[in-house]
């Protein structure tokens, strides 16, 4: 279909496969979120000049009660297909920042923000209320954004960015580049 009309494809046992194993996909991260599946691992951001620990960023790992570890670069993208990265977002976002709470009050969390999170119109709502829920200081919160929400400058885009940051929420570049 992706390439127009006037042309044929045969059909392999291949392709049923791949199809398969990515419905299981979908309904298994369906049930990961539902059941508790995913877990937050951290990542240390250290301050060479003070030769310290700063801040932390949040990981999202899962694990399949059968398959084990399941790899990010497999199942985000599905999570973004299906519209799934949205409440997931919002659950590490709440886990993170309820996490850091508990951590020596100057390390700071870093949380990733998909695109797709970042257009939500309950972003910084969902944000506010995890660091009300928490008790963290939105000053040690950091979100890390890509590239493209800056390239879509949108009035939306730049208003989030600014209410967060007034907020004081900390707002980083992710895979520059």
């Amino acid at each position: 279909k992706s390439e127009g009309g006037g042309v044929h494809r045969f059909f392999e046992k291949e392709m049923d496969r791949h199809a398969q194993m990515r419905r299981d996909m979908e309904i298994d991260l369906r049930r990961a979120l539902a059941t508790g599946e995913f877990q937050l691992h951290y990542q240390p951001l250290v301050d060479l000049e003070q030769d310290r620990i700063v801040a932390f960023e949040a990981l999202l790992r899962w694990q399949h009660p059968v398959k084990g570890m399941v790899s990010p670069a497999d199942f985000i993208p599905v999570a973004e297909d299906i519209g799934l990265i949205v409440p997931l977002g919002e659950w590490v976002l709440r886990e993170a920042c309820m996490q850091a709470a508990a951590w020596p009050s100057d390390i700071k969390v870093a949380v990733n923000l998909s695109p797709a999170q970042f257009r939500s119109r309950s972003l910084t709502q969902t944000v506010f209320s995890a660091l009300a829920q928490s008790g963290l200081s939105p000053l040690r919160l950091e979100l890390e954004i890509t590239e493209s929400i800056f390239l879509a400058d949108s009035e939306a885009n730049l208003a989030t960015l600014h209410q967060l940051r007034d907020f004081g929420v900390r707002i980083s570049m992710d895979d520059f580049g």
